[in-house]
């Protein structure tokens, strides 16, 4: 297969249409060459080729029939025309139409069409003239970005010039507004999810048809209007009210606020404030119900302060380091409200609709992931009806522990869960034939304990196990923060209930009974105050560049 990539764009190669059309190109490739086909992809660079106005002498009709009097670059580009297989046309909207050197380009096709007026095949305008050569089995795309919120209702004249030339419903479009967030690192997220969509448009294009659930995707609005035009102003760095240059700084603080999601505000007014401590600078950002406002004078009291390199804040917006991981290697430093640093995706995730479409999905998803519930439903029923009456009530919990899967319907258990439900298992046999119950409570304990300490040697410390999904599943173990808090809590909780099997054992022997009772759920409680303190305070101390 023979694919031409036509660019129009006066960028030459640093053109954001290019990147569309190279990504549907390599979906078209790699299909094809699934298949075993061969794909050869040439793309001509208007930019770089010469060719000169038409001068609408049509000589090229009746001195030199199919000949263009002027010899220009011309002449290779309907050369190469005539031979694609596919011909992919990659330009910016300019003022609503196609780029002064693509009009060149299309204004000079004139010789690959016969003088002779003919009627449309498809009814199409008044009037028509035959192509020269048999290109019927020429396939076309055209693909655009411009610079409005959205490409719907600016691309009128685009679509009636290439209705005429190439037949109307003879060529499949790809339209996308916010073309200019294509080369802004710091969004890249979210336009490579859009890269992605037209790289997928690629594949299917080659097997038949573009789907109709990538079609929507395509159509989606990277941003929605009010965030997008509020980043492209700010992209300007003019100042709306006295027409100066903003520092680049300024510009990308007006950006990020831009970002700020109004839903999730929770009934707080939060100021954020970013000093750039190498530049000297300092803004603060607004964060309420009806959106944000930079502040450039320090008016305000601040909520939450980030002290940060300018540049460093810059990577971690681009991606090139986590934010976690940025905090956890002192980078920078916050004081103030943690809180808004641990919902900052929901604050400044005000992302794509793409976005808000999978979160349908992910509620459903929700109803999947592990409870620790799964975890203590088979302790907490041993460790009470044992201790009540080792016989049946070993037997109790040892039912209860079978219906724990019945009880998580729908929802997944971990390893912790099904080693939980063993150990149960066997020590509610143990205390069953033995009747020994207060023997098997204290081993439990000791199990227990062990499970908790153990899983500091792995990879994922046992309460990260449940509680990562919070913090972004899989992605919480690039996060330093979270793994640290996260061990120490396990360290802690193991450590309390090896401590627990101890002192049970020598308090059961010296006839305490009913004080080993208080004392193990005073402990308990206790740790568990602890913890919900701690995940808070660790991070939030570390943050503010205190001691690991």
């Amino acid at each position: 297969m023979k694919i031409l990539l036509i660019n129009g764009s006066p960028k030459g190669t640093n053109s954001n249409s290019l990147r569309l059309a190279e990504r549907f190109v390599s979906g078209v490739r790699a299909e094809r060459e699934k298949s075993g086909e061969s794909v050869s992809v040439e793309a001509l660079h208007a930019a770089s080729l010469t060719i000169n106005p038409c001068r609408g002498c049509f000589s090229c009709w009746r001195v030199t029939p199919g000949s263009c009097c002027i010899k220009d670059d011309m002449q290779t580009v309907i050369k190469k025309q005539t031979e694609a297989e596919l011909i992919v046309w990659s330009f910016p909207l300019y003022y609503y139409s196609v780029p002064g050197i693509l009009k060149n380009l299309i204004d000079r096709q004139l010789p690959m069409n016969l003088p002779f007026m003919s009627a449309r095949r498809d009814g199409y305008g008044s009037g028509s003239h035959e192509s020269r050569y048999d290109m019927s089995d020429t396939r076309h795309v055209v693909i655009s970005t411009c610079g409005f919120y959205s490409a719907e209702g600016n691309y009128d004249s685009v679509t009636r010039m290439f209705d005429h030339f190439l037949g109307k419903d003879n060529y499949t479009g790809i339209f996308c507004g916010q073309g200019e967030l294509f080369r802004v690192r710091e969004l890249s997220a979210r336009t490579d999810e859009y890269l992605a969509a037209v790289e997928t448009a690629g594949k299917e294009y080659a097997a038949g048809r573009i789907s109709d659930e990538t079609s929507r995707r395509l159509r989606a609005l990277l941003f929605p209007r009010e965030v997008f035009e509020k980043m492209a102003d700010a992209s300007w760095g003019v100042s709306r009210d006295s027409g100066e240059k903003e520092p680049d700084a300024l510009i990308f603080t007006r950006q990020m606020a831009a970002l700020y999601d109004a839903a999730a505000y929770d009934g707080s007014d939060r100021v954020l404030e970013i000093c750039y401590t190498d530049l000297g600078v300092t803004y603060q950002i607004m964060l309420g119900k009806d959106g944000s406002r930079v502040y450039t004078d320090g008016s305000l009291t601040a909520t939450t302060r980030i002290d940060t390199p300018f540049e460093v804040w810059a990577a971690i917006s681009r991606g090139e380091i986590g934010g976690a991981e940025a905090l956890a290697k002192r980078l920078y430093t916050v004081s103030g409200d943690f809180s808004l640093m641990i919902r900052w995706d929901d604050f400044f995730g005000s992302g794509s609709p793409e976005a808000a479409s999978k979160a349908p999905q992910k509620n459903a998803e929700k109803e999947k992931k592990p409870l620790m519930a799964a975890m203590l439903i088979p302790w907490i029923a041993f460790w009470t009806a044992a201790s009540i009456e080792p016989r049946y009530g070993s037997a109790a919990a040892l039912a209860i522990s079978a219906l724990v899967p019945l009880i998580m319907h729908g929802r997944r258990l971990i390893l912790w869960d099904r080693l939980s439900a063993a150990a149960v298992a066997l020590l509610s046999l143990f205390a069953n034939i033995t009747g020994a119950g207060d023997a098997a409570i204290n081993l439990g304990y000791l199990i227990f304990g062990l499970f908790w300490l153990g899983s500091c040697f792995t990879r994922e410390p046992l309460c990260a196990a449940y509680v990562k999904y919070a913090y972004g599943g899989e992605a919480a173990f690039q996060n330093p923060l979270f793994m640290k808090t996260n061990y120490i809590l396990a360290a802690c909780w193991g450590v309390l209930y090896v401590l627990i099997a101890v002192w049970t054992f020598f308090l059961k022997r010296a006839g305490c009974g009913s004080l080993t009772l208080l004392v193990n759920n005073a402990a308990t409680i206790a740790m568990g105050i602890f913890t919900v303190w701690f995940e808070k305070w660790y991070p939030a101390h570390l943050a503010r560049g205190g001691k690991k």
